[in-house]
């Protein structure tokens, strides 16, 4: 029996984001600047620090929406550590491809969660089914990445122009627009965040659903 492997692929994303230029850019210049002695794991094991914090940012928040100031930190610092880890690990050729996509991927979820449980604690009473909802979709997106990567060794995180790094935006935005308005929106506001990602869900479920119908005719008819 022959067992074909195909080269992993997970590495590699397909498609860019509106900010991927200058991104690249920064990759660029900072990872030489690196000190050698901060490994490609030491920076995706921070996203634990970060995920920790936030909700301890969150509930003093609780009395003081200035503390949410710390939130953005923090989703700075997630970004810095996420975007230089797996550039660090090529640099330096640390060879764990596959330990980093999993681990990277599973602590962006982690953070994920860790910034709606924010939302959610400084949030007026009532609103948790609606946090919970808010969770599963958000976490809807990432399945549905990974279950097209195994289907496909595609690795797509970019859709229309919109990818992790924009995502970080709309939440330091949002976090930004809490501290001067404060939560009593938020009964309008989250629902209305539910309905967006849930119709960008349906949007993406769909794109990939076409997409992967395609793969599959297209490899029937070469039989």
């Amino acid at each position: 029996m022959h067992v074909l492997f195909m080269k992993f692929g997970g590495d590699k994303k397909i498609g860019r984001s509106l900010l991927s230029t200058p991104e690249q850019a920064l990759v660029a210049w900072g990872t030489p600047r690196i000190p050698g002695y901060i490994e490609t794991y030491h920076l995706t094991m921070l996203t634990l620090v970060w995920s920790f914090l936030n909700p301890v940012f969150g509930y003093l928040a609780q009395s003081n929406l200035q503390w949410l100031w710390m939130v953005c930190v923090m989703i700075v610092f997630q970004y810095m550590t996420d975007i230089f880890d797996g550039a660090v690990g090529r640099k330096r050729n640390t060879g764990l491809i596959k330990w980093g996509f999993y681990m990277d991927h599973f602590l962006d979820y982690v953070f994920l969660c860790s910034l709606i449980l924010t939302g959610y604690i400084v949030a007026p009473a009532g609103l948790g089914a609606y946090f919970i909802l808010l969770l599963f979709l958000t976490g809807g997106f990432m399945v549905s990445s990974f279950l097209s990567f195994a289907a496909t060794n595609q690795f797509q995180i970019y859709y229309f122009g919109f990818g992790p790094t924009e995502m970080r935006i709309v939440f330091v935005f949002m976090n930004i627009v809490i501290i001067f308005t404060g939560t009593d929106h938020f009964t309008v506001t989250v629902p209305f965040a539910c309905l967006i990602c849930f119709i960008g869900l349906i949007v993406k479920v769909f794109h990939t659903g076409t997409n992967l119908w395609r793969i599959d005719m297209e490899e029937k008819h070469k039989d």
